[in-house]
């Protein structure tokens, strides 16, 4: 891809390295998180302050909502539009 510049501690050092494509955001990450649930999935779950636990695997699959007629503020939080 090309060289980019990354920034480490607090930003006293630099260094060049090669751009590849990121793993943490789209498609490419939710095959990461199923690959990663199945590896995982006879480990327990803990939850309601410890009361409650589950298998991670019996965990449903969910699907990502629709914004569509949903509303979205504009203007400093003062006016709003819906989403089409």
């Amino acid at each position: 891809m090309g060289k980019i510049i990354k920034v480490g501690g607090r930003g006293t050092s630099r260094r060049v390295t090669e751009a590849d494509d990121e793993k943490w955001a789209g498609e490419k990450f939710r095959e990461y998180q199923k690959k990663m649930k199945e590896k995982a999935s006879d480990e327990y779950v803990v939850s309601g302050r410890g009361t409650g636990k589950r298998k991670l695997g019996d965990t449903p699959e969910t699907e990502r909502p629709s914004s569509k007629g949903r509303y979205v503020s504009t203007g400093r939080g003062t006016g709003k539009r819906k989403l089409e």
